[in-house]
């Protein structure tokens, strides 16, 4: 894809997603150390409140794709930016722990951004240059970040609540964006009739497909681990990693993940697939992620979390596309928005479950949590082999 050609509109959601996920992911690394040292909060209730945000997540979203569908993309966004704008007020005014689970949970079932934005994306995009458009969607993630972490670690030096209002600063000026510079991606006619070609698939008739309920195990256990990483990351930088200022630690070993992450999706994903098919990809991608977590598992020091974010990132940004567009493909086209719609809700579960149980684990010892995940991804390696044998034997009986 041509940068110099891209569609102004494309161009318009890309500095919005930019923007929206600096805000956002500013704040992973110190919101469980804000939790724990300005409200006295556990581990366990730590992770309870990273998990409220997924779980308000997983029951928001759908309501909000499907009232895309109705009312139109920008409407849409604007509502859910507006959301968090208002919750990271919320946050970074809270003074009881319920103000921050109200908070969490109101960004949570707003929190429809990403997935109204990718919509968007296939809305103004011809089919044979989608899977590029995404890719940048992905890349921008990525870029933001990089960044975001890092800067929610310098910030943290002027105040601990400083960081909350400077992401809603930012998502105020993603609100202001998508107002005054995004077009709408479809016509009341083009809703309609997207309405009427969607079919409703059973998640049963979904899990009927082999090849289907084997990527989702892997994809289960993947999104475990990330979510694992993700509710416990700072109190392990903390506990285990950094002496003074983890919040700025922390935030540039996730710094370290999202720009690994950018760098394998947009130099090194494409030509590994065109190389080695995207079988061989995501089966050596799980092994490469097992072993970032081996790393976080065995760190005790600075330099052996580093190298564990780089090599968990590189694994992530290599199996996860890969993964998913074996699923998609493993189903009928009938039956892709089915499909997608079950790969999602699996990932969101497994975020859901792993962050909501990795606090229980981290009051155990600090290492807990990537020890499990590091367990559960090596299991994982088996329905990724059986699913490479799987689409091989089709191989082979369709050219026999």
């Amino acid at each position: 894809m041509n940068l110099k050609n891209l569609d102004r509109r494309l161009v318009t959601i890309l500095l919005i997603v930019f923007v929206q996920m600096v805000g956002a992911s500013l704040i992973i690394p110190i919101v469980p150390l804000f939790a724990k040292n300005e409200f006295g909060m556990s581990p366990t209730m730590i992770t309870l409140l990273i998990s409220s945000f997924y779980a308000a997540q997983f029951i928001g979203g759908p309501i909000l794709g499907r009232w895309s569908d109705k009312v139109g993309r920008v409407p849409v966004l604007v509502v859910s930016q507006i959301g968090t704008v208002i919750s990271f007020i919320i946050f970074g005014m809270a003074g009881a722990v319920w103000v921050l689970f109200a908070s969490r949970i109101l960004d949570g079932l707003t929190g429809g951004n990403i997935v109204v934005a990718q919509a968007y994306v296939t809305d103004i995009t011809p089919r044979e240059k989608r899977a590029q458009a995404l890719g940048l969607i992905f890349a921008a993630f990525g870029v933001a970040f990089f960044v975001g972490p890092a800067i929610g670690g310098l910030l943290v030096g002027l105040g601990p609540r400083v960081p909350y209002f400077i992401a809603a600063g930012a998502a105020s000026i993603v609100v202001l964006l998508t107002i005054f510079t995004l077009d709408e991606s479809m016509t009341a006619e083009e809703r309609e009739a997207q309405r009427d070609r969607a079919e409703r698939v059973s998640v049963f008739a979904v899990l009927r497909i082999r090849p289907l309920a084997l990527a989702l195990i892997v994809v289960f256990i993947a999104q475990a681990g990330l979510g694992v990483v993700m509710a416990t990351f700072a109190l392990f930088g903390e506990a285990v990693l950094f002496d003074s200022n983890p919040e700025l630690g922390v935030g540039l070993l996730l710094g370290i993940v999202g720009l690994a992450q950018v760098l394998t999706q947009t130099s090194l994903l494409g030509p590994a697939i065109d190389r080695f098919g995207e079988l061989r990809v995501m089966a050596a991608a799980t092994v490469i992620r097992t072993a970032g977590l081996g790393f976080f598992a065995a760190a005790t020091m600075v330099w052996l979390a580093g190298i564990g974010s780089a090599v968990f990132a590189i694994g992530s940004g290599l199996m996860l596309p890969t993964l998913q567009s074996i699923a998609t493909k493993s189903a009928d086209d009938s039956m892709r928005g089915g499909v997608l719609g079950v790969y999602q809700s699996t990932t969101s579960l497994a975020v859901i479950i792993s962050t909501a149980v990795s606090g229980v684990l981290f009051a155990i010892n600090p290492h807990m949590p990537y020890i499990v995940a590091f367990g559960l991804s090596a299991v994982s390696l088996v329905p990724a082999v059986l699913l490479v044998r799987y689409y091989r034997r089709e191989e082979q009986l369709a050219t026999a």
